[in-house]
Parts: C-alpha cells; sequence; structure tokens
C-alpha cells in the first residue's frame, strides 16, 4: 500500500473541509442573492407601475414622461413592458395582450399581486396594479399591469454568485499554495534532522542533540530512547560474548590436551583412562555451553510475546521429575520435597524458561551445598496477587556478604564446579516475567525465593 506524502495529507485535510465550507458558502449565497434578486426587482416592478399610473393620469394616456419610459427600458438591467386598462375594459396605452394571472389567485384593490408567467412562449415576472385615476372627467380604478423576463433576473443572480464562487475559489487556491510550499519550509528541521541521522555511523549511538519542533520533540525523545537500549544491548552482547570467549577458552584447551593426550597414550588401559576424562571434559564444555544460551536466551525473551498461564505446582512436580532423572550429577544422596498448596497456583509465563530457572537453582544447591546437603525443599504459596517459591537447602548456605557476587554472571562465592551461570540465568527469567529473585536469611543451608505475579483466570 502506498503510503501518501505528509504534504499531500496535510493539503487533504486541510483543503476537504475548506472545499465542503466554500460550496456551502456558494449554497448560501445563491439562495439570497436568489432572495435579494426578488425583492429588487419586485421592487422595480412596483415603481415602474406607480410612475405608469402616474404619467397615465396627467397625460390622459397619451404619453408617458421620459423619466418613466428610462424606467421602462432599463429597470435593473433589462427592459419592462406594461399594460393599462380602464375600469370598463378599455386598453388605454402599452402592449396589447398583458400576462394572465393565476386564476386561483385572487385580486384586491389594497395589495399588488406578484405572480409568474408566460408571455410569448417565455418565463415572466408580473405585477398587477390597481389605483384610482381621473381620465378624460372619467374617474374608475385603472388596472395598470408591468412585467419583466425572468432570464434578467437569472442572469443577475449568476453574475452576483460568480464573483462570490470566483473569490472562493481564489481562497482555496491560495490556501492550498500556501500549504504546499509551507509545509516544505515547516519539515526543514526534519530534514535537517533525517540527514544528521544518515550521516552517522553504525557504531554512533550516541543520543540526538540537535533542536527540533516541539511537535518532533517526542519522536526524537523516543528515538533516543532507542538508541539508548540498542547501545546498552550492543555493550551487553560484546561483554558476554567476552566472558563467554574467556570461560570457553579453558574447558576447550582441556578438551584439546585430553584428546592429544589419547592420541599418544602408551598403552590400551591409558588411552581408556584418558578418554574416560576426555568424555567428563566434554561433557563440563557442553553443559557450560547449554548454560551459556539458556543464560543468553533468558535474557533476550520478550516480555511482549503471549504466554501460557502455568500451574506452578504442577511445573514444579515436572522440574523435580527432570532433576531427579535426568540430571548428570549423582542426587542419589538428595531427597527433593514439594511442599505445595492443594489447589493450583497459576502463573503466566513461558513454560521452558521457568523449568530451566527451577532446574537451575536444584543444580546450584547441589553444587554450591557441599558435600553434606541431603534434602532440598520447595514450598510454594500464594501471598496476595503473587506467587512465592521458596528452594531450601541444608547445606553450608550463602553468607550475607556473598549475595551480591552469587547472582552475578561467572562469578562464584567460592571456587568451585559450575559455571557461574545458575543464578543469574533464574534471575533473569524472573525479570522477563515480572518477578523477581531474592536470598532470604535462614537458620541453615541456602534459601533462594522465586516471586512471580499470579495469572489472572476468567
Amino acid at each position: 500500500m502506498k503510503t501518501r506524502s505528509l504534504r499531500t495529507r496535510l493539503i487533504i485535510i486541510i483543503l476537504t473541509p475548506l472545499l465542503l465550507i466554500a460550496v456551502g458558502l456558494a449554497v448560501l449565497e445563491f439562495r439570497g442573492t436568489t432572495e435579494r434578486a426578488g425583492e429588487i426587482f419586485d421592487r422595480g416592478l412596483l415603481s415602474a407601475a406607480l410612475a405608469i399610473s402616474r404619467d397615465v393620469a396627467l397625460s390622459g394616456g397619451d404619453a408617458l414622461s421620459p423619466d418613466t419610459r428610462r424606467l421602462i427600458s432599463d429597470t435593473s438591467g433589462g427592459e419592462l413592458f406594461y399594460h393599462v386598462f380602464a375600469p370598463d375594459g378599455v386598453f388605454v396605452t402599452g402592449y396589447a395582450t398583458p400576462p394572465r394571472p393565476p386564476s386561483a389567485v385572487p385580486m384586491t384593490e389594497a395589495e399588488p399581486l406578484f405572480y409568474d408567467a408566460i408571455y410569448q412562449g417565455r418565463d415572466v415576472r408580473a405585477l398587477r396594479f390597481q389605483d384610482a385615476a381621473t381620465l378624460d372627467g372619467f374617474t374608475g380604478i385603472f388596472t395598470i399591469s408591468v412585467w419583466q423576463d425572468m432570464g434578467v433576473r437569472a442572469s443577475f443572480v449568476t453574475t452576483v454568485v460568480s464573483r462570490t464562487i470566483a473569490v472562493l475559489l481564489l481562497l482555496v487556491l491560495s490556501v492550498a499554495l500556501i500549504v504546499w510550499f509551507g509545509v516544505r519550509l515547516g519539515l526543514r528541521p526534519l530534514l535537517e534532522l533525517e540527514d544528521a541521522i544518515a550521516r552517522r555511523t553504525p557504531s554512533d549511538l550516541t543520543p540526538i542533540r540537535r533542536p527540533v519542533p516541539t511537535e518532533a520533540q517526542g519522536i526524537v525523545a523516543t528515538l533516543n530512547a532507542l538508541l539508548d537500549r540498542v547501545a546498552r544491548r550492543i555493550s551487553s552482547k560484546d561483554e558476554f560474548i567476552s566472558n563467554a570467549a574467556h570461560q570457553l577458552r579453558n574447558p576447550i584447551a582441556g578438551v584439546l590436551a585430553l584428546a592429544e593426550a589419547v592420541e599418544s597414550a602408551p598403552t590400551r588401559a591409558a588411552s581408556k583412562a584418558r578418554s574416560a576424562e576426555l568424555v567428563a571434559a566434554a561433557r563440563e564444555a557442553t553443559h557450560l555451553t547449554n548454560q551459556l544460551l539458556s543464560f543468553e536466551r533468558a535474557k533476550g525473551s520478550d516480555t511482549a510475546q503471549p504466554r501460557a498461564v502455568l500451574d506452578l505446582a504442577a511445573l514444579c512436580q515436572t522440574v523435580i521429575s527432570r532433576f531427579e532423572g535426568g540430571s548428570s550429577l549423582c542426587v542419589d544422596h538428595v531427597q527433593v520435597i514439594l511442599d505445595a498448596p492443594t489447589g493450583p497456583v497459576c502463573v503466566s509465563g513461558d513454560d521452558l524458561m521457568v523449568q530451566e530457572a527451577l532446574l537451575n537453582l536444584l543444580t546450584n544447591a547441589v553444587l554450591h551445598g557441599g558435600r553434606d546437603v541431603s534434602r532440598i525443599v520447595l514450598r510454594l504459596t500464594a501471598d496476595g496477587d503473587v506467587a512465592r517459591l521458596e528452594v531450601r537447602d541444608n547445606g553450608i548456605g550463602i553468607a550475607p556478604e556473598d549475595r551480591t557476587l552469587a547472582v552475578g554472571r561467572f562469578s562464584q562465592p567460592k571456587a568451585g564446579p559450575g559455571t557461574g551461570l545458575g543464578l543469574p540465568i533464574a534471575a533473569r527469567v524472573m525479570e522477563n516475567h515480572g518477578g523477581r529473585l531474592t536470598i532470604a536469611e535462614c537458620d541453615q543451608g541456602a534459601c533462594i525465593v522465586l516471586e512471580l505475579p499470579l495469572a489472572e483466570l476468567a
């Protein structure tokens, strides 16, 4: 679908109502001019009838005065026709046959009668007027008829309305030209902004500091916020890649060294022993790689994506089964207990990522809880609109001063097995789901608390 330019859109938005207003004004002007023309021409007919009545009385019907003749010959731009007959029906002066009024219209002596009629095949406006006069010693009511071609009125209305329409069209055209050329001037700051952005290099993600109109400040602010998020995301990616490369260097070097040792083993028994060490090193490298991928996926998950409603109690039971049946760790001596309500505790989230977070917490408890860790308790409760899950073990625990270090990437309070990504993965998953991970105080062992908002169920 082709998008119109801003200039075209503004012209359409401004000129469409302006044209409608102009059409409305033209219609009103036509009606008003038609009414005013009727009043003006009717008054002209009446003035002519009165002048003719006066001249007939003064001259005995023989002649009209020069002023009256000028009035008849050019009244409001057109010639008038007239007819006068006496009370006994005798023709006095004027044209022989006046237009007949409608038969349904009564004629009274007191009021002049205006009517539309047809005279010699043309539409005319006529006036029949009765007046008392004396002619050659005879006194009575004389009837004066005056009429004029309707084309004169139509021409007058057309002239006046045409001038009005011309003025309106000139106004609309002027506005269109002003908008057409004015929009380009108004958009000049935005065009300069576009040019400045186009000249930037891909690595230049600094905020835009150029002055822009008030209407564009929101766009620039949003763009600056986007640039800031992109810059922080790229910085985070660079840091992650650097850390990942550093963490993978030693396991890969160990795998290579063990592979070379297998190749150069002097005996079959030595080769088999070194092969077992090689497999263990490869598993460690694989585990680290999977942890790195899990952390990156947790960090990059989109919170705007629709999520399913999860029963956290059932999900915990699934994670426990995975941990006990498919873990590469020896967990036969560790008892995992789930303490959950009888009813469902539902949250909205990504099933796989939440399982990954819980699985990492169970693995961490075994790896860093010490040799004496034998029990892990998952206690699930619903507190208000928040689901709270405590993962508590009976190991050596985490000292208060080491908690910040424990949730940092690739860091451990004490040297030991693992990748240093278990807690960071779980913390990131919680953040992406609108929750949080905290390390709570406890009498024995470590207590990791996960909080997630409860799902709204229909």
